[in-house]
C-alpha cells in the first residue's frame, strides 16, 4: 500500500473521531437511505432526518408499505422532493420485484431509481466490502491537493480521471474502511477553508502544501455564481516588500491584483488567535506580527454581494511555500492595478502608514 492509502487508513484507525450514525453499518437499506437523504444536504440537517426515518420505517419493508402523504411528512423540509419519489418508488420496486433483498453487485445498484455512481459505490462498498471508490466534494478536494492536480473536477474529463485516482489509491482489501476514512478526512482535516494543514499527517507529501496552492486546489470550470461572498486578504510583509498576486481565470476582477485570499462559504470571526492558526497551519508560520484586523468592507457587484476583511502581517522570514511569489515594494505595488474592494481598504485613514 502507498504512503497515502496507508496514512489515510493509520488516522482513520486511531486519530478520526467523526461520528455518525450510519457509519460501520452493513444494511443496504440504512446505508442507501443515508446517501440519498445526503444528497445535497449538509450532514448536520440530514442527520436527523435519518434519525426520523429510521426510527419510524426500520426496514424497507416498512417503507415500502407506508403512505405517500406520510413519508412526505417526514421528508418535509429536505427540499429536492424528486428523491423522495425515488425513495418511494426504489422502495416498492426492491421489496415487490426483488422480495426485499439489494443487488449486490455496483452494476445491478445502478439501475435502481435514484441511485447514481457515488451512492451504488457506497452501497457496494460500505455493505458489501466491494472494490468501489465513492467520489465526492470531499474526495475530489483530498485528491487535488495532496496530488497538486489542477485539472477542474466539474468537468467530465476531471470526473473521469479523479475517479480513476481514486481507484489507483482505493485499499482493495478494505475499500470500505477505506472511503469513509478519505471522505472524513475531507470533512474534518483537508476541509475547503482553513484546512488543518501543518497537523495533517499528509503534508510531508502533499503537493499543495508543499506549493502554496491549498487555496487554489480543487479547480472549477465553471465559475460558481454566488449571490454572497466572504473574502478574507492577508498582507504579508517581509522586509517592507509585500505578497501579491494577478487574479486568472473567468472569475470577477479578471487581471487586477490582490493579495493572498482566502475565500470562504461562511463568514470568519478573525481574532489574534485565529489568525495565528491559520498561519501556523496553513503557510507554517511560526513567527508573526500582525498589525491589523480590519473592519468589514462591502461591495455591491451586479450579481452578488462582496465582504471581508483584510488582515496585515509582518513576517520574520518567507515561508518556503511563498518562497516564489512575488514580493514587491510598496512603489511597485502602487503601479498595480487592484479592484475595487481592495481600494478602498488602501484609501482608508486606518491604512496611511500601515503599508512599511
Amino acid at each position: 500500500m502507498n504512503f497515502f492509502s496507508r496514512t489515510l487508513m493509520y488516522w482513520h484507525q486511531h486519530q478520526n473521531k467523526r461520528e455518525m450514525p450510519w457509519k460501520g453499518i452493513k444494511d443496504p437499506y440504512k446505508i442507501w437511505l443515508s446517501e440519498i437523504i445526503l444528497q445535497q444536504t449538509r450532514v448536520d440537517q440530514g442527520l436527523k432526518y435519518y434519525e426520523k426515518f429510521v426510527a419510524q420505517y426500520s426496514t424497507i419493508f416498512m417503507l415500502a408499505a407506508a403512505k405517500d402523504e406520510d413519508v412526505f411528512k417526514l421528508w418535509e423540509g429536505l427540499g429536492y422532493y424528486n428523491r423522495c419519489k425515488n425513495l418511494l418508488f426504489t422502495a416498492r420496486f426492491i421489496v415487490n420485484e426483488m422480495n426485499g433483498i439489494f443487488p449486490e453487485t455496483y452494476n445491478d445498484l445502478l439501475l435502481l431509481k435514484g441511485i447514481g455512481t457515488y451512492t451504488a459505490a457506497a452501497i457496494a462498498s460500505f455493505a458489501y466490502n466491494q472494490p468501489y471508490p465513492v467520489v465526492d466534494g470531499n474526495v475530489f478536494r483530498v485528491l487535488a491537493r495532496f496530488f497538486g492536480n489542477a485539472t477542474a473536477t466539474d468537468t467530465a474529463h476531471g470526473k473521469q480521471l479523479f475517479t480513476q485516482l481514486a481507484n489507483e489509491v482505493l485499499d482493495k482489501k478494505e475499500p470500505g474502511q477505506f472511503n469513509q476514512a478519505i471522505m472524513d478526512f475531507g470533512a474534518t482535516v483537508c476541509k475547503p477553508a482553513l484546512p488543518n494543514c501543518n497537523s495533517c499527517l499528509l503534508n510531508k507529501q502533499c503537493m499543495a502544501f508543499a506549493n502554496g496552492w491549498v487555496n487554489k486546489l480543487p479547480k472549477k470550470e465553471k465559475t460558481v455564481h454566488k449571490k454572497n461572498r466572504w473574502l478574507s486578504y492577508f498582507i504579508l510583509e517581509h522586509q517592507q516588500k509585500l505578497l501579491v498576486f494577478k487574479r486568472e481565470g473567468s472569475d470577477i476582477w479578471q487581471n487586477l491584483h490582490e493579495f493572498y485570499l482566502v475565500e470562504t462559504d461562511e463568514v470568519v470571526v478573525w481574532n489574534e488567535a485565529l489568525v495565528q492558526q491559520f498561519l501556523h497551519e496553513q503557510l507554517n508560520i511560526k513567527n508573526a506580527s500582525i498589525q491589523l484586523i480590519s473592519k468589514v468592507f462591502n461591495q455591491q457587484l451586479t450579481h452578488q454581494k462582496i465582504k471581508g476583511q483584510f488582515i496585515k502581517v509582518v513576517l520574520s522570514t518567507i515561508p518556503k511555500v511563498l518562497k516564489n511569489n512575488q514580493w514587491l515594494s510598496v512603489n511597485e505595488v502602487n503601479q498595480l492595478a487592484f479592484p475595487k474592494f481592495i481600494n478602498q481598504f488602501l484609501e482608508e485613514k486606518e491604512t496611511q502608514g500601515l503599508l512599511f
